[in-house]
């Protein structure tokens, strides 16, 4: 218990210091893992262009987003869902293998929690056989897992053979503009020489395609790929979201143009037939 709480309070420590609020853990979060939620931790599908991609929860146990991240939605509406203990969610990344390259969507928590890289030694992978990692946006459960320390304390890259994508309008919004950046900062700085930056409707290697999802940070990117939509945090309560996308979570930067961006991509999704992949969907990460 000791020790469980002393990693509560590093953790707690660590997300206030970088300012990332997406990241810090629910009063109400449940962090117990069995054997059999580690067991299912991973979900390998097909898509139609043959590529397979799975999904990988990065957070231990059970998740809940608690009510208090739904300001925007009023108690009668919040009731409806009948989830007193919060909606089930997830903290996670995706992995495409296709052309024989293995490629990581978002990296995770890394050393605050983070799981995926048990769960990609699972699968026979290590970090220096992953070759382009694609970043929704920058804050700590999307980025962190990207660097780990040496044996002397020194920050280091994880992923020494990836190419790094990032979207230039976070990029630059969070080296600029953005406050308690240091970690994004130091990140950035240690994968300078594998960074990428990109604007909205560029194709990226192997056919990713970069669409403007903006509103719950500056950049905030969704990537598709044959009929997968990788959409980040469009949504952090997808039992709520899914029929109000009108309904903003607190984590939301600017909710005006959270709200239009989960409203077009959404329907896109529908138009198109693709299927999401959401950070903070809730296990297995996809949805229709």
């Amino acid at each position: 218990m000791k020790k469980r709480l002393f990693s509560l309070i590093a953790m707690a420590a660590f997300f206030t210091v970088f300012g990332c609020s997406d990241t810090k853990m629910p009063a109400n979060d449940k962090t117990t893992e069995s054997a059999s939620q580690s067991i299912e931790s991973t979900k390998t599908i097909t898509l139609a262009n043959g590529a397979k991609v799975t999904w990988i929860q990065d957070n231990q146990g059970e998740k809940l987003m608690p009510r208090s991240l739904f300001s925007d939605a009023s108690d009668s509406l919040f009731n409806s869902l009948n989830m007193p203990d919060g909606i089930p969610a997830s903290v996670s990344t995706f992995l495409l293998q296709v052309d024989g390259k293995n490629i990581l969507f978002d990296a995770g928590l890394g050393a605050f929690g983070g799981q995926m890289m048990n769960r990609i030694a699972a699968l026979g992978i290590n970090p220096d056989n992953i070759s382009l990692i694609y970043l929704t946006h920058f804050h700590v459960d999307h980025i962190a897992g990207l660097v780990t320390k040496d044996s002397a304390g020194k920050d280091v890259k994880v992923f020494n053979n990836a190419g790094i994508y990032a979207g230039k309008v976070e990029y630059d919004a969070w080296m600029n503009d953005i406050p308690k950046n240091d970690l994004q900062k130091m990140v950035m700085a240690l994968y300078k020489d594998s960074l990428h930056l990109f604007t909205f409707g560029d194709s990226l290697p192997h056919g990713v395609l970069a669409l403007d999802a903006v509103g719950h940070t500056p950049g905030h990117t969704a990537f598709q790929f044959s009929n997968l939509l990788v959409i980040g945090d469009l949504m952090h309560g997808y039992a709520l979201q899914k029929n109000h996308p009108e309904i903003n979570s607190n984590y939301d930067m600017d909710k005006e143009k959270s709200i239009e961006s989960r409203k077009r991509l959404m329907q896109y999704a529908r138009d198109n037939k693709l299927t999401m992949a959401g950070m903070h969907l809730p296990p297995p990460g996809f949805a229709e």
